[in-house]
């Protein structure tokens, strides 16, 4: 969940408060919110993906981060801490920073009840100005589902759904598949009575 912090303060000032908290913000065109912490499934799932990211891309021209390492998107004013993200080589960095990322491959988001709309919504669009972003998944955490975005073209996307834990998709940016067995790997859901 995202919280209020502070209105319209600049990118520098953002910065300067953000390197000496202990906490995680992300700055939105001119305003701050708190993230808060993520809960256990959350936490597998990205761990999930992260391990098998990191472990199937070593010694190949990309980088895996996780949840602490900042993304500068210029064209929406925003600083964010995506669940998991791909670069390639050679890393990029805001210039003038050795902390921020600014050329993403791929962007994954573990969506949760208060993140979702913005998640799939105007997060997905600041993403898409990056010139180096090509593919998106959106991770759902309370029951198996998976959507994955490919940019085709300029303004073109091609969106793929996954809803079975024995299905399989397939990265494009990185040649890679996961499986959802994997990817939900001690994920337990609960269970509602009816």
């Amino acid at each position: 969940m995202l919280e209020l912090i502070e209105k319209q303060i600049s990118p520098q000032e953002y910065l300067d408060k953000e390197t000496k908290s202990d906490l995680r913000h992300e700055y939105i065109n001119g305003e701050i919110k708190e993230m808060t912490g993520g809960k256990p499934n959350h936490n597998l799932i990205v761990l999930n993906l992260a391990a098998t990211l990191n472990f199937a891309l070593r010694r190949k021209p990309y980088r895996t981060f996780v949840t602490d390492q900042r993304l500068w998107i210029p064209d929406r004013q925003i600083y964010t801490y995506p669940d998991v993200m791909v670069t390639g080589e050679p890393l990029e960095l805001q210039e003038g920073r050795k902390d921020t990322v600014i050329n993403p491959l791929l962007v994954a988001e573990v969506l949760s009840d208060s993140t979702r709309g913005y998640d799939c919504g105007e997060k997905f669009e600041a993403y898409r100005t990056i010139p180096t972003f090509m593919e998106y998944l959106m991770i759902e955490q309370d029951r198996i589902g998976v959507v994955h975005y490919v940019k085709q073209s300029a303004n073109q996307w091609l969106m793929m759904e996954y809803s079975q834990v024995q299905a399989v998709f397939n990265l494009q940016t990185v040649e890679l598949s996961i499986g959802l067995a994997d990817l939900y790997d001690k994920v337990e859901f609960e269970v509602t009575s009816k």
